[in-house]
């Protein structure tokens, strides 16, 4: 099992008990890709924030009780942040695309026609690009031209 704390400052999350694909998943490949990582209450970016990993057996509600999960998981467990990160890919990020033309919002209902596109607020699209949601692969924007 592996046991994860983000910190910055005085500031941390913990999780405990994540598999090795949870771990990569949920933590590992954003961090990589510099992508922000939800964790606790909060939103941390991997360039302002420290991560630490343990690799230990599981943290039952006993381990877990009256604030002291951490200190039980680095008795019980091994620092092994350097190992994972070393071994984790750096998720590639896909090649960004230009097209010219006249009218993007006719290109645009042609691409949703014909792929099962929906159109959806800038806001929804950057929040889903930026790591906030999995299931999104790509954002595609039009821009008209100042005429």
């Amino acid at each position: 099992m592996f046991h994860v704390e983000i910190s910055v400052g005085f500031h941390r999350a913990r999780v405990f008990n994540l598999e090795r694909a949870d771990l990569h998943s949920q933590v590992l490949g954003p961090w990589r890709a510099d992508q922000t990582i939800e964790m606790g209450d909060r939103e941390w970016r991997p360039r302002d924030s420290a991560l630490r990993v343990l690799e230990g057996p599981r943290m039952e509600n006993a381990d877990l009780s009256f604030g002291q999960g951490w200190a039980n998981a680095e008795r019980a467990g091994r620092d092994v942040t350097r190992e994972v990160l070393a071994a984790a890919p750096v998720e590639k990020q896909p090649p960004a695309y230009a097209v010219e033309t006249d009218s993007p919002e006719a290109l645009a209902a042609l691409i949703a026609a014909e792929h099962g596109g929906r159109a959806l607020p800038s806001s929804e699209a950057s929040a889903g690009r930026e790591g906030r949601d999995p299931r999104v692969a790509a954002v595609i924007l039009f821009f008209a031209s100042p005429d």
